[in-house]
């Protein structure tokens, strides 16, 4: 099914050279399972790895940044085949931090959050994205809202998009 997309949406996905995601309520449902002994579980969409191979075939570099230092976090990356940074407190700084290292500037970056901690590098990236169920604190401050909530397909929904734009625009 093909989303009708705005012309300044296609405008900042064509200048778009890598795309950072948060991790929790964005590759999850923002729900955290505890067992007694302390050990974590999410819930994520299977879905996502295949709109990640969507990237790797566009060419389009991809980042996990989270707060969260987790290993379900790492264990969920490496499956996935992402490189993540954890533990991160202030994400416009990893990403500055990013650009610098890869040579891809802040105006050729895409960030896709959902929560007060992610305002920074929204209001900072060319192109801010945010996922359906997001938290108020960010609403306004994307370009792109998904239809797909975070954890049920918002992250294959962007890879998705990006295809369609970049493979089926003239």
């Amino acid at each position: 099914m093909a989303l009708t997309i705005s012309d300044e949406v296609v405008r900042l996905i064509k200048q778009t050279k890598l795309i950072a995601f948060d991790f929790d309520g964005v590759f999850t449902d923002n729900t955290v399972y505890v067992s007694q002994d302390g050990t974590e579980t999410v819930h994520c969409h299977r879905g996502d790895g295949f709109g990640l191979r969507k990237l790797d075939q566009l060419g389009i570099n991809y980042i996990i940044v989270s707060t969260e230092t987790n290993p379900v976090v790492s264990i969920r990356a490496k499956k996935l085949k992402s490189r993540c940074i954890q533990g991160v407190e202030d994400k416009f700084a990893t990403l500055s931090q990013i650009a610098e290292d890869t040579g891809i500037p802040l105006d050729h970056i895409a960030f896709v959050g959902n929560d007060i901690n992610d305002r920074s590098a929204l209001e900072n990236v060319l192109f801010p994205i945010i996922v359906a169920d997001s938290h108020s604190d960010v609403i306004g401050y994307e370009q792109y809202r998904t239809q797909a909530p975070g954890g049920r397909g918002a992250v294959r929904e962007v890879c998705d998009l990006f295809e369609q734009v970049i493979n089926h625009s003239g």
